[in-house]
């Protein structure tokens, strides 16, 4: 059986790639750089209807007076029965009935509806062309299915094509919620939404309804409805949603904080990926907007701004230096004490790419000593998840920056701040740390100093022990250091016993070259 000492030999002669300069720059993950919960999204991708119907004057849709019992289940068949109904008035009553019993604030009953036999019914109404009220009825009860788990169901009726056609309908209340029940078929999932998108004049009539809204509901929903054509995995192809770009442009310049809220997530959804979407992005000369928008009161306006800007960050040095250009850094820096956690983990995943970008890019971040200075003290003190992303940014400036560079940063802190991950358990962010302290020590000026400064820390002792870290990757940095920086070279310890420190203690040896090198720089050599 092979010895512990031979062991250890071989995961030292294998040696793997640890975070590479390619790996710096991160695209957005899914897992780790999420900025709304699973409730939230369901909650924005579909929606339903509940509210009373409040038809615009243009719509001309009569609501009967008094009032009518609220509908139950056990309605179903005489509905069913009324409305294949000749007679206009009880057919029309009764499309209501159902789209009242689908508007419940609580379940609303779509599966009983739809074994009821009643769904190609509504699909039908949607062409009564010269009734608009029930046509408004129809769509609005088509709208409150599609936002339950049977939105397949409304599409395999054949419902996507009336509604797109409807789209340009003269009366504005049918136009908005067909829009909006098209939305909620699109928010369901990428195939649904490529069925939309690949619906002939789709894109054309949406635009339409953004371009000439009848009122500020119909403005909202229709970029709601837009937004959902962009979002989804697998991402709508970009030159599918190419034609929407300048529109979104226009409509984050809007006065109306829903619509700016959901056209800068369009943008987010479009922007994430490969760097032709940034670039699609950037070209609509939006980037200079999405930076105001960072310092709006609104949390639901900042978070999208915010990832859209995130977004831009992870692509190439052009597209990186156009938010490093439109004052990305100076309203960064009020986000990264911002109330809402997931807003400062975002900023501090912008800044990571900042940091992973050119020398421009990192100088002009380690201008601002104050934001850096922020990040330092989150990477050893803030929540785990901007935690994380902290030290992403300190980790890249000391793989990209110059020993200027590394010398602010161990001014401001930053040796205490890694150090400090060490010791956690989530191996990349300990090999983010490691990484972050061998560029230190690569780089410095006073290699004696620092390394002095890593042992008053218990930098070294942290070090030591990750030579019995499970992850492999980790145990060959963490050796690698050892043998480069702290001549801890196990075999020699091994073979020839402890080595006596300088104290004469027996804790961890220092070679006679460390020892004489501590001696001629014992002094404060390093500023403060």
């Amino acid at each position: 059986m092979p010895s512990l000492c031979s062991k250890q030999q071989l995961r030292r002669n294998s040696f793997k790639k640890g975070v590479t300069s390619e790996d710096s720059r991160r695209k957005r993950e899914d897992k780790t750089i999420s900025v709304r919960k699973n409730k939230r999204e369901d909650k924005l991708r579909k929606r339903r209807n509940k509210n009373p119907a409040k038809p615009t004057e243009s719509s001309g849709a009569i609501v009967p007076a008094g009032t009518t019992p609220i509908p139950t289940i056990t309605d179903l068949p005489a509905l069913k029965q009324a409305i294949a109904s000749q007679d206009r008035p009880t057919r029309y009553e009764a499309v209501r009935q159902v789209r009242k019993l689908l508007s419940k604030e609580q379940a609303p009953p779509a599966l009983e509806v739809i074994q009821a036999g009643l769904l190609p019914v509504l699909v039908n109404y949607l062409g009564h062309t010269n009734d608009h009220e029930i046509q408004f009825e129809a769509s609005w009860a088509l709208t409150n299915i599609s936002s339950t788990d049977h939105t397949r169901a409304v599409v395999e009726c054949g419902a996507v094509g009336p509604l797109v056609l409807l789209l340009k309908s003269p009366n504005a209340d049918v136009r908005e919620q067909c829009l909006w029940c098209l939305g909620n078929v699109a928010g369901d999932g990428a195939e649904l939404r490529n069925l939309v998108l690949g619906t002939p004049g789709a894109i054309e009539a949406l635009l339409l309804n953004i371009q000439h809204p009848a009122n500020i509901s119909m403005l909202r929903n229709a970029t709601w409805t837009l937004s959902n054509f962009c979002r989804g995995k697998p991402q709508s192809a970009l030159e599918s949603i190419r034609p929407v770009l300048p529109a979104l442009a226009k409509l984050v310049q809007c006065s109306d904080h829903e619509v700016v809220s959901d056209a800068s997530w369009a943008l987010s959804y479009v922007s994430d990926g490969a760097n032709d979407r940034i670039d699609a992005v950037c070209k609509t000369g939006v980037v200079p907007k999405l930076i105001e928008l960072l310092a709006s009161e609104k949390a639901n306006v900042v978070t999208p701004a915010l990832r859209t800007i995130g977004n831009i960050a992870s692509g190439n040095d052009l597209q990186t230096q156009a938010i490093v250009d439109a004052g990305v850094l100076v309203k960064c820096a009020p986000l990264l004490a911002h109330v809402k956690k997931s807003i400062r983990k975002e900023a501090c995943w912008t800044l990571s790419n900042i940091a992973a970008g050119n020398n421009k890019q990192i100088a002009a971040l380690m201008s601002n000593r104050a934001i850096m200075k922020t990040v330092i003290t989150i990477a050893e003190e803030g929540q785990w998840e901007v935690r994380k992303e902290a030290a992403w940014v300190i980790s890249n400036v000391c793989t990209g920056g110059s020993s200027e560079n590394i010398k602010t940063l161990v001014e401001l802190g930053t040796l205490q701040s890694l150090v400090s991950l060490l010791s956690v358990s989530d191996p990349t962010v300990v090999t983010v740390a490691l990484d972050g302290i061998s560029s230190i020590l690569k780089k410095a000026d006073d290699l004696a100093a620092y390394v002095m400064m890593i042992d008053e820390l218990e930098g070294i002792d942290a070090i030591e022990n990750l030579q019995q870290h499970e992850d492999e990757d980790i145990y060959n940095k963490a050796v690698k250091m050892i043998e480069q920086y702290f001549d801890g070279d196990e075999e020699d310890e091994e073979n020839s016993g402890p080595q006596n420190n300088v104290n004469g203690g027996t804790e961890f040896g220092f070679s006679q070259d460390s020892t004489n090198m501590f001696a001629g720089n014992s002094m404060t050599t390093f500023a403060f």
